[in-house]
């Protein structure tokens, strides 16, 4: 297998000597690249928390919700994120995210004035669009701003941005709502005579600028090469279509170890996105909680199980790659999964509270599978090929997690229980198996690395 800073078979290669960005510079960047998260996700996530309101003024069934959450967000992010990836191996980076963070933040903002199903599952596919930059974009950034044994506490970090914006928006999104409702925002451009649920759009896709602004006043690190004969990844035909197809042949020389990765880790996220899409939605159908407590108490417990999960992760996830040998990185892949399980029971809770912080406590765990999935793809892969791989998690992570995730649970919501207060039995019926199934994958790969 090639490690960081190797090429591919076929070459010789020296791993490129010059010297790591400062510590300050390096985490400035990250910084910056944590926001983008939050705000990217946020903006992917604001649909989940006004589910019954935009049902209501579009007359929507819960399946067309699910449509929005998962199929309309994830065909463009999953089908535009391998050749983004690619530029990104290509082309400034910074460039690729300040473009994506414009355009889903301008979607995001339109969603707010749509009229019908198909006006907003439109708008959806540009929010895809956009978000399909950051994370190829990012994670390369960060390989070329930390050394291979130190790549995990900011990956974590970059991380802790999505998981930050699932309890920001809660808590957010039900201040907004209410503050609209009581007609806090009468008199304002755009915003005068808005539903509340559309206000949160508009406001939430504002909230771009401010990324474009950070990232504007940020700088690209040097790219970190290696060199490489003629017959490595570039070769002669050093083309757009060549590198892909290089790529291509690397992951699938090593599919006994490639597949079962990203296979487990779509799998696990038919779970954290399916839960998290409907998770809201349960707690306000089968515990009667309104939106209001749902923002009070699940919004600050995530952010709290956030922090504490993303700083958790990166912390093991280092601690694995000095201690663990190489199969480190997946003993962990194997028990983080099994950790997200009691989530899945929500709905068996005695009462709204504990309920919620099971839904939270997924919070605490995910982070694991996510920044161990990334740093042992970035040490696995040619330094050229780092971009490709993560795009690659966002293609089959959106195919079966965020499209195949949500719908499910809303396919058994309506047609195996037939009453929409039993989404928390669907979301049971859904993400537990999923987790199971996610270990046992990850759990091939570790076998397969372990023999080799």
């Amino acid at each position: 297998m090639a490690l960081a800073g190797v090429a591919a078979p076929g070459g010789a290669a020296a791993p490129d000597e010059s010297p790591w960005p400062t510590a300050a510079t390096a985490w400035r960047l990250v910084a910056v690249l944590c926001l983008a998260s939050l705000v990217s996700t946020l903006d992917r996530g604001l649909i989940n928390l006004v589910v019954d309101p935009l049902k209501h003024d579009l007359s929507l069934s819960d399946v067309q919700v699910s449509l929005l959450q998962g199929l309309a967000f994830g065909i463009f992010y999953a089908t535009v994120g391998v050749p983004v990836g690619l530029a990104a191996d290509r082309y400034s980076r910074r460039g690729l995210i300040i473009a994506g963070v414009t355009i889903w933040s301008l979607a995001t903002a339109l969603s707010g004035f749509v009229a019908s199903f198909g006006e907003l599952f439109a708008a959806r596919l540009l929010v895809g669009l956009g978000e399909a930059a950051l994370s190829p974009a990012a994670i390369s950034l960060i390989a070329d701003l930390f050394p291979p044994d130190r790549r995990g506490r900011p990956i974590g970090v970059f991380l802790m941005g999505q998981s930050l914006a699932n309890g920001v928006a809660i808590s957010a999104t039900s201040l907004v709502v209410e503050a609209a409702a009581a007609g806090r925002f009468a008199g304002l451009p755009l915003l005068d005579g808005l539903a509340p649920w559309r206000t949160a759009f508009v406001l939430a896709g504002v909230l771009g600028a401010v990324v474009v602004a950070t990232l504007l006043l940020s700088s690209e690190p040097v790219r970190r090469r290696v060199l490489a004969a003629p017959s490595a990844s570039h070769g002669s035909g050093d083309g757009f279509l060549h590198h892909a197809l290089s790529c291509l042949r690397f992951l699938g020389a090593r599919a006994p170890l490639f597949v079962p990765l990203y296979l487990g880790f779509a799998l696990c996220f038919v779970a954290v996105y399916g839960a998290g899409a409907w998770a809201p939605t349960m707690l306000m159908r089968g515990f009667d909680a309104s939106r209001a407590e749902v923002g009070q108490w699940l919004g600050p417990l995530s952010v709290v199980a956030s922090i504490l999960g993303a700083l958790l992760g990166g912390a093991v996830v280092d601690r694995s790659a000095r201690r663990g040998g190489k199969v480190g990185h997946l003993n962990i892949l194997v028990l983080a999964p099994l950790l997200v399980i009691p989530s899945g029971f929500a709905v068996f809770a005695p009462g709204f509270l504990s309920a919620a912080i099971l839904v939270a406590s997924s919070s605490l765990f995910v982070p694991l599978v996510s920044t161990g999935l990334l740093v042992t793809l970035q040490s696995s892969m040619p330094p050229d090929m780092r971009g490709m791989s993560v795009a690659l998690t966002g293609l089959v992570n959106t195919l079966l997690g965020a499209t195949g995730g949500p719908l499910l649970i809303a396919m058994c919501t309506d047609h195996l229980f037939q009453d929409p207060a039993a989404v928390g039995y669907s979301m049971a019926v859904v993400v537990v198996p999923s987790l199971l199934l996610a270990s046992l994958a990850f759990l091939l790969a570790r076998r397969t690395l372990a023999n080799d």
